[in-house]
C-alpha cells in the first residue's frame, strides 16, 4: 500500500500515552523488560499540578544558568525533525521541545540546543543537555541509567518494504522469518526485529541512513522503523516503496517515547508536569495531528 497524503491520524495514543504513572523517575519506579512499555495504561482523573518554582529559569537546576539546553540527534529526520533544524521549531519533537520549554518560563532566547547521538544520550553520568528528545523509548533497561518523563507519544512499529518484493506481500509477522529483514542501532525497532520477528538473517545497521540505503539497494527485504518514520521513508526517501503492515500488538500502542534526563534530576519533574499539562488542554494531541499524520489506516500483520 502506497501511502501518498497526510491524513490517517494517528493521535489517539498520543492522548493514551502521556499519562503513564510510573514513567518518569530513572530510579523510583519497578523495573519492567526492555522493549515493554512502563506502566499502567490509564487517563488522568484530574488537573495537572502547577509547576514547582524551581522549575523556571532562576531554578538553578539548569546545566547553564537561566538556559535550557535541549538535545537533538546529529541527524533529525522528517516529520520528527524537518531540514535537521530544531531551532526553527518545524516537525514533532522540535515543537513538544519548544512547548516544553515554555511551559517552564524558558523564552526563545533562553533555549539552546546542542548534539547528542541517541546512544551517547542514554548514558550514565553527568549530562551536557538539561533534557534530550529523539524518539527515545522509555524501557527498564534504559532506565538503569537515566531518567526518562511522562510520555509524549506512543508509537508503533511498522515494515516498510519495496512494491512487488516478496516482503510486500508479507501479511503476517511469521512471513519474514526467512526474509532479510533490517533496523538501525540503538532504536527500538532493532529490538523488535530481533525480538518480534527473529528473522535468520537479521541486519542492525549503524546509522537511520545506512538502513534507509540497504532497502532501497536491495541490499535488505525489509526495513522495521516507528510507524511515522516508515511512512516517510515509503514516501519521500525511496522508490516504490511499500508499508507492509504495522506490528500486531494486545492493545492500540506498543512503546512510548520520553525526554531523557540526568538520573535524579529535579527537572525531570518539571518536565512530566509540563507534558501532563500538554495532555490535559489537548496541545499534544494538536502538535501530532500537525506533524505525525498519514494517509490510510495500515493493516496489522497477524
Amino acid at each position: 500500500m502506497m501511502l501518498r497524503s497526510r491524513g490517517y491520524r494517528l493521535i489517539l495514543p498520543v492522548a493514551l500515552g502521556a499519562m503513564l504513572a510510573i514513567s518518569c523517575g530513572g530510579s523510583s519506579g519497578p523495573a519492567v523488560e526492555p522493549g515493554v512499555p512502563t506502566g499502567a495504561l490509564q487517563l488522568p482523573d484530574e488537573t495537572p499540578p502547577a509547576l514547582p518554582a524551581h522549575c523556571g529559569p532562576g531554578g538553578g537546576h539548569t546545566v547553564v544558568p537561566g538556559v535550557l539546553t535541549v538535545a537533538v540527534d546529529e541527524q533529525g529526520i522528517a516529520p520528527w525533525v524537518i531540514d535537521n533544524d530544531p531551532t526553527n521549531r518545524q516537525g514533532f519533537e522540535p515543537a513538544v521541545a519548544w512547548t516544553v520549554a515554555e511551559r517552564l518560563g524558558f523564552d526563545g532566547n533562553s533555549v539552546s540546543f546542542v548534539r547528542a547521538s541517541f546512544g551517547k544520550a542514554l548514558e550514565s553520568g553527568p549530562k551536557e543537555f538539561d533534557f534530550a528528545i529523539n524518539q527515545y523509548t522509555i524501557m527498564g533497561e534504559r532506565r538503569k541509567n537515566i531518567d526518562f518523563s511522562a510520555p509524549y507519544y506512543a508509537v508503533e512499529q511498522a515494515v516498510v518494504a519495496l512494491e512487488g518484493s516478496e516482503a510486500a506481500e508479507a501479511s503476517s509477522i511469521s512471513d519474514l522469518e526467512d526474509l532479510r529483514v533490517g533496523a538501525y542501532k540503538h532504536s527500538s525497532s532493532a529490538f523488535a526485529v530481533e525480538s518480534v520477528i527473529g528473522p535468520d538473517d537479521a541486519e542492525i545497521f549503524g546509522g537511520f541512513s545506512d538502513a534507509v540505503t540497504a532497502l532501497a539497494d536491495g541490499d535488505i527485504d525489509a526495513l522495521v522503523a516507528d510507524l511515522p518514520t516508515a511512512v516517510q521513508i515509503a514516501e519521500t526517501m525511496i522508490e516504490d516503496g511499500v508499508i507492509v503492515g504495522k506490528f500486531p500488538a494486545p492493545n492500540e500502542v506498543t512503546e512510548f517515547y520520553g525526554l531523557v534526563l540526568e538520573t535524579d534530576d529535579p527537572l525531570t519533574l518539571c518536565a512530566t508536569i509540563a507534558l501532563e499539562q500538554m495532555y490535559d488542554d489537548g496541545t499534544l494531541e494538536k502538535l501530532a495531528a500537525e506533524w505525525l499524520a498519514v494517509d490510510e489506516a495500515i493493516p496489522p500483520l497477524s
